[in-house]
């Protein structure tokens, strides 16, 4: 079977469970947007050292295709959904994670290649959830879809800073001087 079947030259896709649609509907943006969110993770696993990461990266792109297909899938005949479960693993991880460090501030992102790739894809992972809301506006999503989107963009976040924090690269956001548009402190 080969890639190119020209069947999408008009601008349409065939959805997993048969329908055709225009390949810019949000159901098609928002598993599209995962897709990326999925390839970046990709890059980012080439800059983790530790196994236990770059395993949970690997996990974490599995399960991110079981959320493409669902959303990629009006009949749910065919897709193995997220589950409640998911949602709580992916919660405590980022939990644990969490509780070896302690944050106190707002971070300036990227202090490390490994970091900024995986800040990367916590900005990837808010667009996918905002494209996954604008889907629930028009058509049924499941709440458990909607809620591991949401943890999933706070896991990179925690991820990034655990990552910095091990090679003791956290970088807060310092107050800047109050300064006026003409050049005058204040």
């Amino acid at each position: 079977m080969s890639i190119t079947t020209k069947t999408g030259d008009k601008g349409q896709t065939s959805l997993f469970s048969g329908e055709r649609v225009w390949k810019d509907d949000l159901r098609v943006d928002a598993y599209g947007t995962l897709d990326e969110l999925d390839a970046n993770i990709g890059v980012a696993k080439h800059y983790i050292q530790e196994p236990l990461i770059r395993s949970q990266l690997v996990d974490l792109q599995n399960l991110l295709f079981r959320v493409m297909g669902e959303l990629a899938s009006k009949s749910k005949e065919y897709v193995i959904p997220i589950c409640e479960s998911d949602v709580l693993n992916i919660t405590e991880t980022s939990r644990s994670y969490e509780a070896k460090m302690d944050l106190k501030g707002f971070v300036v992102p990227g202090s490390t290649k490994a970091s900024a790739k995986l800040d990367v894809c916590r900005t990837l992972a808010r667009r996918a959830e905002r494209r996954v809301i604008a889907l629930s506006h028009s058509e049924e999503v499941s709440p458990t879809i909607l809620e591991f989107c949401n943890r999933v963009s706070d896991f990179f976040f925690i991820l990034a800073r655990y990552v910095e924090h091990l090679e003791d690269a956290i970088v807060y956001k310092t107050k800047p001087d109050l300064v006026d548009c003409k050049g005058d402190k204040k």
